[in-house]
């Protein structure tokens, strides 16, 4: 298949493109082209400025794609942007479990009802992160309801190449005795590896799969338990203080992604806690160095 990426240069879109190449797919994407990337002459590559209505028009209008997989649309206009000139046969957006309010254990597909607002055309920055998510979830289903497209919603996306730090910010603290707020260190918390969730979208390309859709590891970990275990490999404890600095995950509340619709598609996540510490001695070894 003929497939677009829009973004895909860093963190997990690189996992996509491997994965998407390894089933034998035409990849494009389309960046701004500030980014290298390691794929040669093995993709095709435009060059478009993503939050612009002219540029994307200028670059996508009469293109076909059987796939379009859009990876840096945040709002409804990013959406409308896209969807109103460029023609494909699915379009899947990376969504967030942001659009959950609140997110909760057991948190399923249903439990953010797309037609519970009128869609608001808006761009990036008219309301906060999770706001401008649930738009663009709101133009899909209640504005281009006649496209086959598909809302991924991840939870924390992490790895050895999670440029974002946020839990490194746990185990730096750590190992270098500085003082950190945390304001939820006991609610459990779902995650994904940073790989497996490029494979996930190669897979859902590939798939007959039509609506939202969770990807999640198997499994919740809290905050405790991340420090508990860095503390015992470091030797230090935590510093936990009210005038620390405020940790990345703080104000989440306790919950757990189901992920029983991908699993009915026959994709099996990973148990979280099978790999996270191994990512976690990897954080430990960088702060030795």
């Amino acid at each position: 298949m003929k497939i677009l990426i829009i973004g895909g240069t860093r963190f997990f879109g690189i996992h996509t493109i491997k994965a998407l190449l390894k089933q034998g797919h035409q990849v494009t994407i389309a960046t701004r082209g500030n980014a290298t990337d390691e794929f040669g002459d093995s993709i095709t590559r435009l060059i478009l400025e993503r939050t612009n209505e002219e540029s994307v028009k200028n670059v996508l209008s009469g293109k076909y794609f059987d796939v379009v997989i859009d990876k840096i649309a945040y709002c409804s206009n990013d959406i409308k942007y896209v969807l109103d000139i460029i023609e494909c046969r699915k379009y899947i957006y990376m969504s967030s479990t942001s659009v959950y309010n609140p997110k909760h254990w057991d948190t399923r597909e249903e439990d953010f009802d797309l037609w519970g607002k009128k869609c608001v055309w808006c761009s990036r920055m008219d309301f906060p992160y999770e706001e401008v998510k649930r738009q663009a979830e709101y133009a899909l289903a209640q504005c281009y309801g006649e496209k086959n497209s598909i809302a991924v919603r991840y939870p924390f996306v992490i790895g050895k190449d999670d440029y974002t730090n946020r839990l490194a910010f746990y185990v730096d603290y750590v190992c270098h005795q500085k003082p950190m707020y945390i304001d939820n260190i006991d609610c459990q918390m779902s995650f994904i590896r940073s790989d497996e969730a490029g494979d996930f979208i190669a897979f859902l390309a590939e798939s007959h799969y039509d609506g939202p859709i969770n990807a999640s590891s198997n499994g919740t970990i809290s905050i405790r338990e991340i420090l508990d275990y860095v503390e015992q490999k470091t030797g230090k404890k935590a510093i936990l203080s009210d005038n620390g600095d405020r940790a990345p995950y703080n104000s989440e509340p306790e919950y757990s992604i189901n992920t029983d619709k991908a699993s009915s598609l026959g994709y099996q996540f990973s148990n979280l806690k099978d790999w996270i510490y191994e990512l976690l001695d990897f954080y430990i070894d960088m702060n030795k160095k």
